[in-house]
């Protein structure tokens, strides 16, 4: 078989090694050529590559090229020979220390001379605190710039060797050839304060990105390690990787539920605010569902589990939260391309400033400082870290706000939406109708509510459960059922009491040739009043009208004030429903809806998400069912409400963890805001470079300079980043 056809498998992984663009661009270039290997993204911010791959590829043979490429792969193997994350907590503080005090010596003449005082440190003393500075302190420069000329690439390590070797060799050269005339000019003060300034960025980096990834940390922090297991003999404390599907789990008052299940004896408030961001503890009650990582706060509850460890609702988060993080943004890209030919093309203008300069005054020394300069403030951190700090930052903020984006794109695509199209049922509305009205034509009224009854009684439709509690509350028997199917986007049909029944909407009654019109006129007014009506044909013989359904499901509460803080942003709002017109403008008016497409079949969503997009609109959709997942699939942006379906979670590009319609503004604000961070970002990193490498050309930047500005960029880009981390709800 080919390995085209065959599924491709996702290997994520840790990169040990890299520090800068060019440095992606290479483990990226690297895996792409490993055989069977489809799709590689390698992200500077989180140290991660994520690799798709056919099954025949190995781990090992993706280890092999990452090593090869100079670079390595976490520190623990896997199963499948891939690393995973080292515990390190970062840059170390004490290589940064050290470098400041043996630097500072070298930068007090400099800045006496501020003060009109002129002395120096003897040259042999300055060539005694450079060295260790230089070699040992700076060893890793060398180390990760060999490695790169190895590999036949260049990236910032490369950079900033040559650069401040350059200017340590000058001194030593300056130092030798004139010791025996007293102390001459020397510049050890530039290489090592370049090499004390690059650690303090890279350090003040590491802290920021670690900041970077705290909603990782918060929603891993929220897993308990052992669990109250309910046994014959008693409870007993278990380690969670004891716990199985079926267990019975005691929490506590106060207590932090460990898995996912239900409740099987109790009732509690539970504080979800971590997980789904509502701020308000949730009433949970015997039969309903609760989550691990959420809060007991009151009663002691019993909880069947129905999912434990990778398979549990917070494991997905943390999964989905870590993939938006690990892929990157299609702005990415450019700076990808950029990347790739950067550190040459430095390197080419670093030997054009240093001949030009040499060869047009002749002071040599003037010129290696002058392409020192160059080398150094050309360093591409800050381009490596402008899109993934802002994606890291973005996504971990929506994640506290209980907003899941699947994926890098999603959250920078969903920045020019400016048309969002919602289902109404379950997405607008509560999802919870009641029946209102059942309205028997004349001979029936004994058949309409049983048979209803009868033919819903396996569906978990909306409008099913409400006939099947509207027949309980009525003490109505339940009627067996056979031949009982879906007509999808019109309804359903059944055999009960030997009578071929079918229930749907008008449009099914209309194909099927029933004449609704005796019940017409009670029908309008009820639509008009914002009502949903099926109707119920008894088509044994010749089609026949049984009665007819009327069905009210209230707008959620939060549903106006969603619909004005789209309007607010400039977005136009769609609700798309297979619901009547009637009730469909009803809500719509209500809630102040722009435009309204009622009684669409499930299979016309996608279409009417396409003809927008085809005016020229970027679209979002959101929606909760199994029949909004091709429309989900179909919008520029999908979003799905985690209290649907599954297959509507996988569709979506977001996923809203609590039902709450106001989450899609706060979606899109979100999105814009960390897209505006992305530019902001890039713009900083190529000013940088685009201002600091004509100045160094020119002369008319100090190698010291140089250097606080490049370890500056980087810090900058970072820091900028994580103002996102500051975002609140408008108004």
């Amino acid at each position: 078989m080919n390995t085209a056809t065959l599924s491709l498998i996702e290997h994520q992984f840790p990169i040990e090694g890299m520090t800068c663009a060019s440095c992606v661009g290479r483990v990226e270039k690297a895996l792409k050529a490993v055989a069977g290997v489809k799709a590689v993204s390698v992200n500077l911010a989180t140290e991660r590559a994520t690799v798709n791959a056919a099954p025949s590829t190995t781990g090992a043979s993706l280890v092999a090229a990452v090593q090869k490429a100079g670079y390595s792969v976490g520190t623990e193997s896997t199963e499948d020979g891939i690393g995973v994350p080292s515990k390190s907590k970062g840059e170390p503080w004490w290589p940064v220390a050290l470098a400041a005090a043996l630097s500072l010596p070298l930068v007090l003449p400099m800045l006496a001379m501020l003060f009109g005082t002129e002395w120096t440190v003897n040259g042999w003393m300055q060539l005694a605190l450079a060295t260790p500075v230089q070699f040992w302190l700076g060893a890793r420069f060398y180390r990760a710039g060999w490695k790169a000329v190895r590999a036949g690439a260049g990236n910032m390590d490369l950079l900033v060797a040559l650069g401040t070797s350059a200017g340590y060799g000058l001194s030593v050269y300056l130092l030798f050839k004139h010791a025996e005339h007293g102390t001459p000019h020397l510049y050890f003060e530039a290489s090592a304060v370049i090499v004390t300034l690059v650690l303090l960025g890279k350090w003040l980096e590491s802290r920021a990105k670690r900041q970077t990834t705290a909603a990782i940390a918060a929603l891993n922090a929220l897993k308990p390690e052992v669990a109250r297991v309910r046994t014959p003999s008693g409870d007993l404390d278990v380690p969670m990787a004891r716990v199985k599907v079926g267990d019975t789990v005691v929490i506590r008052p106060g207590e932090r539920i460990p898995v996912d299940g239900v409740i099987t004896i109790g009732s509690s408030q539970v504080d979800e605010s971590l997980i789904t961001g509502e701020s308000l503890p949730v009433a949970k009650h015997a039969g309903d569902k609760v989550t691990g990582g959420a809060v007991n706060a009151e009663g002691l509850l019993l909880v069947e589990t129905t999912a434990v460890g990778a398979e549990s609702t917070l494991s997905r988060i943390v999964r989905m939260v870590e993939s938006a993080q690990a892929k990157k943004a299609p702005i990415q890209r450019i700076v990808d391309r950029v990347s790739a030919v950067f550190v040459p093309v430095v390197l080419v203008i670093a030997a054009l400033t240093l001949l030009g300069w040499g060869l047009a005054t002749g002071h040599w020394e003037q010129a290696i400082l002058n392409a020192v300069a160059v080398l150094v403030i050309a360093c591409p951190c800050a381009l490596g870290l402008a899109t993934p700090t802002a994606i890291m930052a973005g996504t971990g903020v929506a994640a506290r706000q209980g907003i899941l984006i699947k994926d890098a794109e999603a959250l920078e695509v969903a920045h020019r939406i400016d048309t969002v199209a919602f289902d109404k049922t379950g997405t607008l509305t509560e999802g919870k109708p009641t029946l209102v009205a059942a309205v028997a034509a004349t001979g029936h009224d004994d058949k309409l509510l049983p048979w209803s009854a009868a033919i819903q009684a396996g569906s978990e439709h909306p409008l099913a459960r409400a006939v099947m509690n509207a027949a309980e509350q009525a003490g109505l028997a339940l009627l067996s059922a056979a031949k009982v199917s879906a007509v999808p986007g019109r309804g359903m049909s059944a055999e009960v009491q030997g009578r071929a029944l079918r229930l749907g909407s008008p449009r099914y009654m209309q194909e099927l040739g029933v004449d609704t019109s005796v019940l017409a006129e009670p029908a309008r007014k009820l639509q008009d009043d914002g009502r949903t009506v099926s109707w119920l044909a008894d088509v044994t013989e010749s089609p026949a009208l049984v009665g007819m359904l009327a069905f009210g499901d209230a707008p959620k509460a939060s549903a106006i004030n969603a619909i004005r803080s789209l309007q607010a942003l400039g977005i136009r709002t769609v609700m798309v429903t297979g619901d009547n017109l009637g009730s469909a403008l009803a809500v719509g008016s209500v809630l102040g809806i722009d435009h309204i497409e009622a009684e669409v079949l499930p299979a016309d969503k996608a279409a009417i998400v396409n003809r927008l997009k085809d005016g020229g609109r970027s679209v979002a959709m959101v929606g909760d069912g199994i029949n909004d997942a091709p429309a989900l699939a179909s919008a520029d942006v999908g979003i799905a409400m985690s209290t649907g379906t599954d297959v509507a979670m996988h569709a979506a590009g977001i996923t809203l963890m609590r039902g709450d319609p106001a989450l899609v503004a706060d979606a899109i604000d979100i999105s814009r805001r960390t897209y505006r961070k992305i530019r902001q970002n890039l713009f900083w990193a190529f000013a940088y470079n685009v201002i600091g490498i004509p100045l160094a050309a020119a002369g008319l930047l100090n190698p010291v300079v140089a250097g606080a500005a490049m370890a500056l960029s980087s810090v900058s880009v970072v820091s900028n980043a994580l103002l996102l981390r500051a975002w609140h709800r408008r108004g």
